[in-house]
């Protein structure tokens, strides 16, 4: 019979044994929660040619918006702003906020072939980045897993909080839903990630393959254009923006949203958007959205953003424009792009919220790597 002092050191060493399969468990280190940036510096000074003549908001050279920018403040407002301001004035702890993020117990997505059609449930990945799971089903939007959101690693807004999802503990991706050619809505990194392992289809607009590597599958759509997956039908729909990605190339993409629809119901991604009549226009056509998935974020200064950017007072309009049973804030808490804190976003909507006379819909916040069941 082995003596005590040999049973206790036993028992030790299985305690140890466990806890490093424990940790091993839950190390997650070896996951891709961010990326570097892929160079993309020929962006900045390239000048595309779309020939879009049979679209009616293209002038032959660009695209515009249904409603024209008022008179006023113009794009060297927009320059003397961001060669004075402070752009880096979020108060995170970065390297607290990666702890807590993975020390947090997390759900993982899984594929779903049997799931059935009226089985909806959408992750918030961060920024403008969503999982959507329509059935069987999966679609992300925007995705960007980029440390930075700029042509070049190291440069530009900079990631604040890990991507809710690891790439490796993605579904397999029936699409992507691409709505413009912004740093931080375009991220060649993560959609060659993604296209490596998925070989998705990229829907877009007009204009955008242009940025993109030859081999990927790229389809450009006009706004209101469809086109089916599977049982699917996939909108492009007009937003208030604009596009480019360097000096020359200033809205020579189109940009908008996304409108999924089923005989489940209408799942609608805005995009990168200002407030405009195009929200009330998506509603007499497809009707209330299950779920909408709204910008909050990138607002001030106001008298620069208004036209480009919701702030929450805007997005809790287009929540009411639409009708939608429910929305999800999404385009904050990532990146810092303007002058707002970090929380102002989602202060500002539960403010506007409380103070709406108006029964209403919920409009969710909710954390990066959490769900909704819709």
């Amino acid at each position: 019979m082995p003596k005590e002092t040999e049973i206790d050191r036993a028992e030790e060493q299985n305690i140890e044994k466990s806890k490093v399969q424990q940790i091993k468990a839950n190390d997650r280190s070896h996951l891709h929660y961010h990326l570097k940036v892929e160079e993309c510096l020929s962006h900045t000074w390239c000048k595309p040619v779309v020939k879009a003549m049979a679209s009616n908001h293209h002038n032959g050279e660009q695209f515009f918006n249904e409603i024209r920018k008022p008179e006023g403040r113009g794009r060297w407002d927009l320059v003397k702003w961001l060669s004075t301001r402070k752009s880096y004035t979020w108060d995170v702890d970065t390297s607290k906020e990666s702890a807590d993020f993975y020390a947090t117990k997390m759900a993982v997505p899984q594929n779903r072939p049997h799931a059935d059609s009226s089985d909806w449930q959408v992750w918030f990945v961060s920024h403008a980045t969503v999982l959507i799971q329509i059935g069987p089903y999966n679609f992300l939007t925007d995705p960007v897993w980029a440390e930075h959101v700029s042509p070049k690693q190291g440069r530009g807004p900079k990631r604040v909080i890990p991507a809710g999802i690891a790439l490796e503990d993605l579904p397999q991706i029936h699409a992507v839903l691409l709505s413009h050619n912004h740093y931080d809505h375009m991220d060649l990194a993560s959609l060659r990630w993604l296209y490596n392992k998925f070989a998705m289809p990229i829907y877009t607009g007009l204009g955008n393959r242009y940025y993109l590597p030859k081999e990927f599958h790229v389809i450009e759509m006009d706004w209101w254009q469809s086109v089916f997956l599977k049982d699917l039908k996939i909108v492009y729909t007009p937003a208030q923006h604009g596009s480019g990605r360097g000096l020359r190339d200033q809205n020579a993409a189109l940009w908008g949203g996304f409108s999924i629809l089923s005989p489940q119901g209408h799942l609608f991604f805005a995009g990168d958007t200002g407030y405009s009549p195009h929200f009330k226009e998506i509603h007499k056509r497809f009707g209330p959205p299950r779920i909408a998935l709204i910008p909050i974020g990138a607002y001030e200064p106001r008298a620069l953003m208004r036209y480009m950017h919701m702030n929450p007072q805007d997005a809790f309009q287009a929540h009411l424009d639409l009708h939608a049973k429910r929305s999800l804030a999404i385009h904050y808490r990532t990146f810092q792009l303007t002058d707002e804190s970090r929380e102002q976003p989602e202060l500002d909507l539960h403010k506007t919220m409380k103070n709406s006379s108006k029964l209403m819909n919920p409009f969710y916040c909710i954390r990066e790597g959490r769900k909704l069941i819709v």
